[in-house]
């Protein structure tokens, strides 16, 4: 059987220098960090890390679980990828190398997958780390009810201890992006023996092989973690070989932004996360603070259509809704030239991007007027259009607090829409998955991250409604979408994958499904003095090598 081998790395990488590389046409551009010093300048040299102390880094949102294999959440991602490790790490060239695994071959039809794994490791609670372990998760996996894992490892089957350090993971089909999300820390490996003993409860117990051990999660609040002193196996991503330099590590739950950024500045905290665009300027011009930018990678944020909507029936009415939408001056007037605007379903970063889409939607309120008249929406004596004795009136979802200025976006557009004679409705609330489900709106704004274009297959392909406990927020149900999506995700052949993508993309913009808005930049503020933080390929923060010095 002829068998593709990936062996262990020989050299470790640090990120700084894989940010230099040149992508590779199958790479993924997402993570790449960027600060506010001096380009022009000469680069610093690299103070030694200093060993000890606190960072408290505040956080917008606070996790809905810390079960890997149960959440979707990014900002859970963020907590629990310093508790687990991955069995791979994906660089920022694209390719991947081993973490908790030392070597793994792929069979030559793409549906067996067999790890080697290290024999020196061990979880925090003293379990050990085996292949027994790593079919434990899998088998938690599958049978949890939700979270992002299950679409991570797609068409899996099952998983075959073959000895004590050697595991196998048997498709039904080939996977093309199945490596990209055994990297994620959705897929990060906890303890058998925690889930067992803390059954329903384990995601707020979690036990994994990482530099950070869970210590206390108090609701709303904070989140504890402190060194593993045991931990030597970190990621070739990292420059440090043994334990964390920091001896604690503590998330605070901060939604409000001028607390966030203000306890930065005043020295109450030492990071933030999502650094308002009006305080990024501030900040990089102070001399005591940088501002680390990272791009993630996937979907780009966009308003999606409820194609179960009747309003929606006719793509003229879309399509009106895309030219009457001025995404450039929202971009620009909220977020103050920090964020990029977005033109395709996913970001610039990721494989067969179709730059051919950018500056496709241009606003013309003439052209969007014209269209409403076509599908029989006429403008009644108060401006508002109507159709059979109904008003045109859309109702816009949106989910509460305000991450990243969303329900500024809202609000914006139903002032936009107006000039068409649209009425818009928001809905602003903390539970969006009740309308969601029962399909109570007809605009829904969102994004997803993953380091691979087969995130869309989550959003738009058939059977993955939100009502099916899936993420398909347009409810697009089209089976030449479903079979370009499935030769994306089993196809080995690069170029017919982007070939696939592109397709992809142009018929979400063609056929009005989506509204790409922008592209999120993942930014964290602190002192110059918390140095070594880093980003991952889905531009997430890594703390394994951060230090703190006077």
């Amino acid at each position: 059987m002829k068998r593709q081998r990936f062996i262990k790395w020989a050299t470790y990488v640090s990120l700084t220098t894989a940010l230099t590389l040149v992508l590779a046409g199958c790479a993924a551009k997402g993570g790449e960090a960027t600060s506010s010093t001096d380009s022009s300048a000469a680069a610093p040299a690299v103070a030694k890390p200093v060993e000890g102390g606190e960072l408290t880094y505040a956080l917008a949102t606070s996790p809905d679980t810390l079960d890997p294999g149960a959440s979707g959440f990014a900002v859970s991602h963020r907590v629990f990828r310093n508790i687990t490790d991955s069995l791979v790490v994906q660089l920022q060239d694209g390719s991947f190398q081993p973490w908790l695994a030392t070597e793994w071959t792929k069979s030559e039809d793409g549906k067996t997958y067999t790890f080697k794994l290290r024999q020196d490791v061990k979880f925090q609670d003293g379990t050990p780390f085996n292949a027994a372990a790593v079919k434990a998760n899998f088998d938690h996996i599958t049978t949890s009810a939700r979270g992002q894992a299950k679409s991570l490892i797609g068409p899996f089957e099952s998983a075959e201890v073959v000895d004590d350090y050697t595991i196998k993971l048997i498709l039904s089909q080939p996977f093309e992006p199945f490596l990209s999300g055994l990297s994620s820390a959705f897929l990060g490996i906890s303890s058998p023996q925690a889930i067992q003993q803390y059954g329903d409860q384990y995601g707020k117990h979690p036990v994994g092989t990482g530099p950070f051990k869970f210590v206390s999660w108090t609701e709303n609040d904070e989140i504890a973690l402190e060194k593993n002193p045991d931990y030597n196996w970190g990621p070739p991503t990292a420059d440090n070989r043994g334990p964390s330099h920091l001896d604690k590590l503590t998330f605070k739950i901060v939604p409000e932004e001028a607390t966030r950024i203000g306890s930065v500045q005043s020295g109450q905290l030492l990071a933030a996360e999502a650094v308002p665009p009006q305080n990024i300027a501030a900040l990089k011009n102070d001399p005591q603070f940088q501002v680390d930018q990272a791009i993630t990678n996937g979907t780009a944020f966009s308003l999606y259509f409820n194609l179960k909507s009747d309003i929606w029936s006719d793509i003229k009415a879309r399509q009106a809704v895309q030219l009457a939408v001025d995404v450039d001056t929202i971009v620009k007037t909220l977020y103050l030239g920090t964020y990029d605007r977005a033109w395709s379903s996913i970001t610039p970063g990721l494989l067969g991007y179709d730059a051919s889409l950018e500056n496709k939607i241009k606003p013309d309120l003439d052209k969007a007027n014209q269209l409403l008249d076509e599908a029989g929406w006429k403008k009644g004596a108060d401006g508002i259009r109507e159709k059979d004795g109904k008003k045109l009136i859309l109702r816009y979802l949106d989910g509460s607090p305000n991450r990243e200025k969303r329900n500024d976006i809202a609000a914006i557009v139903q002032q936009q829409l107006k000039a068409i004679g649209v009425n818009v409705t928001l809905n602003i609330t903390k539970d969006t998955s009740t309308p969601l489900k029962e399909g109570n709106f007809d605009l829904f704004g969102n994004s997803q991250v993953k380091a691979d274009p087969d995130v869309m297959r989550s959003i738009f392909q058939s059977g993955k409604e939100y009502a099916n406990g899936g993420t398909n927020w347009s409810n697009l149900s089209d089976p030449e979408i479903d079979k370009l999506l499935d030769l994306g995700s089993e196809e080995s052949d690069l170029e017919k994958r982007k070939e696939a993508y592109t397709k992809i993309q142009q018929y979400l913009i063609d056929h009005a499904v989506i509204l790409p808005i922008y592209v999120f930049p993942y930014t964290v503020a602190h002192p110059k003095t918390v140095e070594g933080l880093k980003f991952d390929l889905l531009g997430y923060p890594q703390f394994y090598d951060v230090s703190i010095h006077k």
